[in-house]
């Protein structure tokens, strides 16, 4: 029979690992892997305590035997976890969106690689909390609220998130940006845009060819009140016609990736054009979530988990291909491309 001597350094040495290997993967952001290396090694303590034929804690002389605490079960969640690989997803992934950090981005491979950056509709709506969604298109467009003559004198397109950025006021953080619908050669918006109350474009009701007149098309936009909604075009001239619908910012594209609850009709599940996306969608957690495809993807598929995976009753999609931008600093990308209006979510600080 081997002594206590003998068995206790393994034991420490195994739970030493552990740690320390929980530690390098924590601050990497795997679940999966923590769980299998815990399932791992509770196994490694079991077969190394029969193979020196101890049990793995002693009871010491004169005292009530201790029952013994084992890693097992929880490693045997990890085994199950770990059938699907470790792949480095961050905590989000298992647990749902809902924890995300306001204005925060990930990255997730949940349906297909992408980035995925969310800002709430109370945040939003609060205006004692400092942020606010915004769109930017000319360089005064970054002030809190610009005067006519202002507005007349804004002339410099920012092309770039980095023109973007040092527009911005002092104590003013942009949280993420990403481009906000089509524009033409001159990188002027071809749909219907807003900002800060003035009409930049009208409504484009006409029929033609591209993704913009992927009938239905549709308008993401918000009031002076922060509210933010996806309308799909026709319904939203009918609301301008009303008085209904009162847009502090506006901005146009195409197609819907989601209606109402329902994949854009036109969209084929067996699609093989595949491309680089992004969209934005109005979700029923109360959240706007905007997503760029980190791989090429189909319509459908992109409209797919707008729909079942985020849960967006309502999306719409902005770009794609080479037009497809996003500033995420959280995640640390910020694209170089020139681009027309983009849209960011600010915080001002105090």
């Amino acid at each position: 029979m081997i002594s206590d001597s003998a068995i206790y350094p393994h034991l420490l040495y195994l739970i030493l690992l552990y740690c320390l290997l929980c530690l390098a993967l924590a601050l990497l952001g795997s679940l999966r892997c923590i769980l299998l290396i815990t399932f791992i090694l509770s196994v490694s303590e079991d077969i190394l305590s029969h193979l020196l034929h101890q049990p793995p804690i002693l009871p010491q002389p004169k005292l009530k035997p201790r029952r013994r605490l084992s890693l097992l079960p929880v490693g045997l969640i990890g085994a199950a976890l770990a059938l699907t690989s470790c792949n480095g997803n961050s905590f989000d992934d298992y647990i749902g969106q809902d924890g995300d950090a306001e204005g925060a981005c990930i990255r997730s491979d949940i349906s297909f690689k992408h980035s995925l950056c969310s800002v709430s509709q109370e945040q939003l709506t609060n205006s004692d909390s400092g942020v606010a969604l915004k769109l930017f298109w000319k360089t005064g467009d970054a002030k809190a609220e610009a005067t006519a003559a202002e507005s007349k004198s804004k002339t410099d397109t920012l092309y770039k998130f980095d023109t973007l950025l040092k527009s911005l006021p002092e104590r003013t953080e942009l949280q993420f940006a990403a481009n906000a619908g089509m524009y033409n050669n001159d990188f002027a918006p071809i749909g219907y845009t807003v900002i800060q109350g003035e009409e930049i474009r009208s409504l484009n009701l006409k029929e033609g060819g591209g993704n913009f007149h992927l009938l239905p098309n549709g308008v993401l936009w918000w009031d002076k009140a922060g509210k933010v909604q996806i309308t799909e075009s026709q319904a939203m001239d009918k609301l301008l016609d009303n008085g209904e619908a009162k847009p502090w910012y506006a901005t146009q594209s195409g197609p819907m990736l989601v209606i109402d609850g329902k994949i854009h009709p036109k969209f084929d599940p067996n699609s093989t054009s595949l491309k680089f996306r992004n969209g934005v969608g109005v979700c029923s957690d109360g959240q706007i979530k905007f997503v760029n495809s980190d791989q090429p993807v189909s319509f459908y598929q992109f409209g797919s988990l707008f729909k079942d995976e985020l849960g967006c009753p309502n999306a719409l999609f902005l770009d794609g291909g080479i037009a497809s931008a996003l500033y995420a600093p959280t995640i640390e990308q910020a694209d170089d491309k020139s681009m027309g209006v983009m849209v960011g979510v600010v915080e001002t600080k105090d």
